[in-house]
């Protein structure tokens, strides 16, 4: 799915340098590789301020404690998604509340964001699934409206823009009050372990994140608020220095390869390829086609016997996971993410990919589907 080394033999003089330099220097905590990748993630992105943490877990949790959000209170998230958002909810005794999404953007707008609005409802987290954002100009006008924090999780989708209605282009987690990422490996800027980020346009949630990200602390040994340890380690730091110059070709590489699935893959029937947003562009952290609920699982083993790796995310949607079971509020039957789970499948997809390599998976795909 991922080919990390062949990425990394790319750069590999510049890494090991980045890795060697903080190795003699030792100083692997808030080291000045920390500094410099935030100011490098502020300027490229946009934002005003940029808060490096230890995973993108941690940064959506850390958001949620800046909000100063009370038990009980009310976070609307996406069923069709990674656990990561609705997991923090529970953590800090907030109630995670449940909505669908689009068939066939796989995120939620603002339409089905408010079939969840209660008094209780304090914030939504839209994720921008797959590498494109959420149809975030409805949701900012509703969280406008209604009073609401907004978190956006852009774990997948960094680099990915979205044109707002009066035109002006942000990137994906600059629109709300604080945007969260992460550097898991796979991801589209990933480093070599965990590391994550937030992003906010407010100096002061900015001072309140910087702090609770280091165990509530303003300056060393006096603590203001109680906070967490949530820091990003100096050699990741460094690493991602390197990459992140990469990263608009790494962007542009994904985007190859997502054509060249599509010009092969649109004339199947039975396949539907990703749907574009017209309001945002695509990194394709993932490409991910819908296949018929009663074919997909006889194509991904197709696809296994022949060398063919694919992935299915999600299986389960949120509400379905026992972790929710007792903690969350569901809005409706959620039938598009339930479809959604039945027939998604995730081809592989990365910065390293050869013609060859893509011609004898759609060559495969196509074979299947001759045969059924």
């Amino acid at each position: 799915m991922v080919d990390l080394k062949s990425q990394y033999l790319k750069i590999k003089s510049d890494v090991d340098w980045a890795i060697q330099n903080c190795l003699e220097n030792s100083n692997f905590i808030n080291g000045p590789q920390v500094k410099d990748l935030e100011e490098q993630l502020r300027r490229h992105y946009n934002s005003s301020y940029v808060i490096s943490c230890a995973n993108g877990t941690d940064a959506l949790q850390l958001a949620l404690m800046a909000l100063n959000m009370e038990k009980g209170d009310e976070v609307i998230v996406p069923a069709f998604t990674y656990i990561a958002a609705a997991e923090v909810i529970g953590l800090l005794k907030l109630k995670p509340v449940i909505v669908d999404v689009d068939p066939d953007t796989f995120n939620i707008n603002a339409a089905i964001t408010a079939n969840g609005l209660s008094s209780k409802t304090k914030a939504i987290i839209p994720v921008h699934l797959f590498g494109q954002c959420a149809e975030m100009i409805g949701i900012l006008e509703l969280a406008r409206k209604e009073g609401l924090k907004i978190i956006e999780d852009s774990a997948q989708s960094i680099g990915a823009k979205y044109t707002l209605s009066e035109g002006q282009v942000k990137f994906a987690g600059t629109m709300g009050n604080v945007g969260t990422t992460s550097f898991f490996p796979s991801k589209n800027l990933g480093c070599y372990g965990d590391g994550g980020a937030m992003f906010t346009q407010d100096e002061n949630l900015a001072t309140t994140l910087r702090m609770l990200a280091n165990h509530g602390q303003s300056k060393k040994y006096f603590h203001e608020i109680i906070g967490v340890n949530s820091r990003l380690d100096t050699l990741q730091a460094a690493i991602l220095l390197e990459k992140i110059k990469h990263i608009d070709q790494y962007n542009e590489s994904r985007r190859a390869v997502a054509r060249f699935y599509d010009e092969n893959l649109d004339d199947i029937q039975d396949i539907a390829i990703p749907f574009r947003n017209p309001k945002s562009t695509h990194v394709f952290n993932q490409y991910t086609i819908k296949v018929p609920a009663s074919l997909r699982d006889k194509l991904k083993e197709y696809l296994q016997i022949r060398d063919i790796p694919s992935m299915i995310y999600y299986p389960l949607p949120l509400h379905k996971q026992n972790a929710f079971s007792k903690i969350s509020k569901v809005i409706g039957d959620l039938p598009n993410s339930h479809m959604l789970c039945n027939t998604v499948l995730s081809l592989p997809m990365h910065t390293e990919m050869e013609e060859s390599q893509l011609s004898y998976i759609v060559d495969n795909i196509k074979d299947f589907f001759k045969s059924c």
